[in-house]
């Protein structure tokens, strides 16, 4: 499982390191796309291929599911470690996720997110204030 918050910065070539936390859940190579809410999104290998089997179960006569599916697989580009622990982000995704020069990456279950700096800063802020509101509503803590 994927958990946790690292903050990185990317070299000149756009090369991020990942934290080897995360190298062991996602393994050698894994695919990154453009992600929800501003974000990019890692998975594994595994978790990709269950993720494109459920996409082939949307309905292909619906404009919102053609849209998502074209984006969410056009951005999609399997990446490699390298041996200092590091990917490349192309700059297709550096630029649809606003990552210029840092980088926070947060490990949220199965996937990876990568987020720009002042994005995620911007993303807690937004939510942290319905946090307990949203847990209460999607979560039943009692044991």
């Amino acid at each position: 499982m994927l958990m946790g918050e690292y903050d990185h910065a990317l070299d000149d070539k756009g090369r991020l390191t990942v934290p080897a936390r995360f190298r062991e859940a996602l393994g050698e190579r894994f695919v990154v796309t453009i992600g929800l809410d501003g974000c990019l999104s890692g998975y594994a290998m595994t978790e990709w291929e269950r993720l494109t089997e459920r996409l082939k179960d949307l309905p292909m006569t619906n404009r919102d599911a053609r849209a998502f599916i074209r984006l969410l697989l056009a951005g999609a580009t399997e990446v490699e470690l390298d041996k200092q622990g590091r990917i490349l982000i192309p700059p297709r995704l550096r630029q649809a996720s606003g990552i210029a020069a840092e980088a926070v990456l947060v490990g949220v279950g199965s996937r990876l997110e990568i987020w720009a700096r002042d994005r995620w800063e911007a993303y807690q802020e937004s939510v942290q204030e319905s946090f307990e509101e949203t847990a209460e509503k999607l979560v039943d803590f009692s044991l």
